[in-house]
């Protein structure tokens, strides 16, 4: 970073020292077992309270288990670390907070019914289908969280960024859904945590390189943690690729669901108080959801209207009034 710029992100009056940095950072260092005992407390009830908030779809609440959530000071204690190219016990804390918050929420999964359909909660649904908006945000936040870090004049911004960036909530979700059995949905909120922490390990190494952090207290270091940044930056790739992957599967998920519809209300057209309520995708089906009066017009004339429009070979499955399910077949077929 030029040193105008840095300037501007970062005054001489208003830069917090390397050593002020590390106490905070670092859980290790310092009084050691007062910090490490507040981690664990405020993270056991940052679980506790997610997870309240996850089974009662509150939104309020589980922000709040956002606010009190410690996770994000040893994920940018490693990052600090790997700019300075020490060991730190940073990615322990992590590592042991993440089982720690995960069995929480398979402990509370145990008062949800079998018969509970998770997806129908917004707190879960929210978690377990990220894409790449979310990394993006994530990558913003730990910007934020790291510029914040380093200035003494903006830490009543952190948290603004401990709401923005989710931790402990997918974390919860994973638990929650792994202890239904849902292996899926976990797996999916696991991935937004992931990229998160991530997200924030690569923004943090990159604000604390820029700003001149990368020399360990009492001693010099020759050169810069490229090794680090380039480990850092693959593994980021990593999850952005499936991310990105995800992300372009919902947009054409959403375009071909736009055009079902379309076709859906052309075919309805001659058929008096005909009309598609909604369509949707389950297991590589379209489900098209009508509600008429009389009889539906041959579901031929619907195959027609689709096709050209979403790809071939899409079975197509018309659910009708009172449950009634019509096998249309595959377009194109």
């Amino acid at each position: 970073m030029p040193g105008q710029l840095r300037a501007k992100v970062l005054p001489d009056r208003q830069r917090r020292s390397l050593d002020d940095l590390q106490q905070d950072l670092d859980l290790s260092s310092g009084d050691s077992r007062s910090k490490q005992s507040a981690f664990w407390t405020m993270l056991t009830l940052s679980a506790v309270i997610a997870a309240g908030g996850i089974l009662t779809d509150s939104t309020a609440t589980v922000i709040g288990a956002m606010i009190i959530a410690p996770l994000s000071t040893p994920i940018m204690g490693i990052a600090l670390g790997a700019v300075q190219r020490r060991r730190t016990t940073a990615a322990a804390f992590v590592t042991l907070g993440c089982l720690l918050v995960i069995l929480v929420g398979a402990v509370a999964s145990l008062v949800v019914p079998q018969s509970y359909d998770l997806l129908t909660n917004s707190q879960i649904s929210g978690r377990t289908s990220p894409g790449l908006l979310d990394l993006i945000s994530a990558l913003a936040t730990g910007f934020a969280g790291a510029v914040a870090l380093a200035r003494k004049d903006v830490a009543a911004v952190l948290p603004g960024v401990a709401i923005a960036i989710s931790l402990v909530p997918p974390l919860v979700v994973t638990g929650v859904c792994a202890g239904q059995g849902a292996w899926w949905p976990a797996l999916g909120a696991l991935v937004l945590f992931s990229s998160n922490l991530f997200a924030l390990v690569f923004a943090g190494m990159v604000v604390f390189t820029a700003l001149g952090y990368t020399r360990p207290a009492g001693r010099r270091v020759l050169r810069r943690p490229r090794r680090a940044h380039v480990m850092l930056g693959l593994l980021f790739t990593a999850v952005m690729l499936p991310l990105g992957a995800h992300t372009v599967a919902t947009v054409l998920l959403n375009t071909w669901t736009l055009r079902a519809k379309s076709a859906a209300e052309r075919w309805l057209t001659h058929t008096p108080g005909a009309m598609v309520t909604s369509v949707d995708a389950q297991s590589r089906t379209l489900y098209i959801h009508v509600r008429s009066p009389g009889d539906l017009p041959p579901v031929e004339g619907l195959l027609s209207n689709l096709e050209g429009h979403i790809p071939d070979g899409i079975p197509i499955v018309v659910d009708a009034t009172r449950g009634r399910q019509i096998t249309a077949g595959r377009v194109g077929g």
